[in-house]
């Protein structure tokens, strides 16, 4: 099938689909694809007006709402990049993302943004009738995310793929003509990613303001959601909900639930697997940059437990701290090599890539690969303790703890110690329901029959949630800066414990 400018797929599929067929919903406001056609077309005319033109940077700093879709399909319409970023962000980082993409035009829903960015409203171009439809321009580039902040340092990330699509290309399954469910903050890549594709692919896309494990069954019971997109936390969090809550609802419209963003404990994978099939729990790991990915089906990792899959349009090699390829088995740097050729899926804006004379790329995670080619992952470099010159991976001293019943959630750092060179802190969210006490002597003394003694952190902080971010993942780098300045209190435990 010929591409089609990402600008013109809604009004593409209010022809083949019908014009009231869902496009987008949120809450109780839904947008047709003839709405969505008439709305974004609108926003374009008005976009235009103001003086974006193609490759331009159009800065999106909106909340889950069908205001984002319309806006990026309005921008695709110029040839121009939507760039999502985050309304959480605190103004020093949103003002450092801004100076990095400088944007033709940026439009937020938050008023005090408004003021402080010049930003447009979220209501720009509905009131006009332009009379004529903005011609489609195929962009260069279609989109731009702003880092998770792992790193501690702003950049945006500019995906090179052009703005154009062919609605029969597959991505991860996802299905075509059906329902789809959004449960993430659409300024993260994944979701972001992951729901333009169900649109290009004509599907419906049920769209979450914010998570709530409940209300993600309800949704996918209601609108017979047949493809979903969670990060463990939500997965945690919905198998958390009480098993009569969980049965009430109907989930068999479901065909695929695939996760990323974060490690998936073992324990709560195979919960998963057991409850709704391995056929139906896929994971995929990589990095926003597209440099590569790793893909795994349920029914794969049961036979390859801990692994996040084998390559797909990429290939991976283990680098040692000298540069040297690891044989299978042994624990290095993960290295990427995209089939389309090096540095061909992405730029970074305000960072350089870590890339090799022969074009191989790292996101910073530690892992290994077995004889059969799987991936698994230990930890991110940054994340990395080394205690008295041994490493520490942070992710299984999590995976331990969000074992025990009383837990809710886990973020495991490194702090300096004189002696050491580092220890191991623990910050625990309690479980809210508070049935199972926890205590830093209870805790310590459940971890030490999963883990080595030396892999035990030395203090227990107890802190409110969320410990992670709306996509699931941990800011480990501001964590540890916050507790190097205060030492936050945390419960010690005995040295001989």
């Amino acid at each position: 099938m010929p591409l089609i400018p990402m600008g013109d797929v809604p009004a593409w599929f209010a022809d083949h689909l019908g014009p009231d067929r869902l496009c987008v919903a949120h809450r109780d406001e839904s947008v047709s694809w003839a709405d969505m056609a008439i709305r974004s077309n609108r926003r374009a005319f008005a976009l235009k007006r103001l003086g974006v033109a193609p490759d331009d940077f159009v800065a999106l700093v909106l909340p889950n709402s069908n205001a984002v879709f319309e806006f990026a399909f309005a921008v695709w319409k110029l040839g121009a990049t939507p760039c999502v970023i985050s309304p959480r962000l605190p103004a020093d980082e949103l003002g450092s993302v801004l100076d990095l993409a400088r944007p033709r035009a940026i439009v937020a829903d938050d008023a005090a943004i408004r003021r402080a960015t010049g930003a447009l409203p979220t209501d720009l171009g509905l009131d006009e009738e332009p009379g004529e439809t903005v011609p489609s321009v195929v962009g260069s580039r279609w989109k731009a995310i702003t880092s998770g902040g792992s790193s501690g340092r702003p950049k945006v990330i500019v995906d090179l793929a052009p703005g154009a699509v062919d609605p029969d290309e597959a991505l991860l399954d996802l299905p075509r003509g059906g329902v789809v469910l959004n449960a993430g903050p659409l300024h993260h890549n994944a979701p972001f990613r992951f729901m333009c594709g169900a649109l290009f692919r004509g599907n419906s896309v049920v769209s979450m303001p914010r998570f709530d494990a409940e209300e993600a069954l309800r949704l996918i019971e209601h609108h017979r959601v047949e493809w979903a997109n969670l990060v463990p936390t939500m997965m945690s969090r919905i198998w958390g909900l009480p098993q009569e809550v969980r049965s009430r609802y109907d989930l068999s419209s479901l065909r695929a639930v695939w996760h990323t963003a974060a490690p998936m404990p073992a324990w709560l994978k195979e919960a998963w697997i057991d409850w709704i099939g391995p056929e139906k729990v896929w994971e995929i790991y990589g990095g926003t940059e597209r440099q590569g990915n790793t893909v795994i089906s349920g029914h794969d990792w049961l036979t390859h437990r801990g692994s996040v899959g084998r390559p797909i349009n990429c290939d991976i090699r283990i680098l040692g701290e000298g540069g040297e390829v690891l044989p299978p088995g042994e624990v290095g740097e993960v290295h990427f090599l995209p089939h389309t050729g090096p540095g061909s899926t992405y730029r970074y804006l305000g960072a350089e890539p870590q890339r090799s004379a022969d074009g191989y790329e790292t996101i910073g995670d530690f892992g290994r690969v077995d004889e059969e080619g799987y991936l698994y992952i230990a930890d991110r470099r940054t994340d990395l303790i080394i205690r008295g010159g041994v490493n520490i991976y942070p992710a299984e001293i999590e995976n331990a703890m969000s074992e025990h019943p009383g837990v809710d959630d886990a973020v495991v750092i490194g702090l300096p110690d004189r002696d050491l060179g580092a220890v191991v802190h623990a910050i625990v969210a309690r479980s809210a329901d508070g049935a199972v006490p926890v205590t830093a002597e209870a805790l310590h003394a459940f971890l030490a029959t999963r883990l080595a003694k030396y892999k035990l952190p030395v203090a227990y902080e107890f802190a409110e949630p969320p410990l992670r971010d709306e996509a699931g993942k941990v800011r480990r780098s501001r964590l540890r800066a916050e507790r190097i300045a205060g030492r936050a209190d945390a419960e010690g435990v005995p040295a001989d414990v």
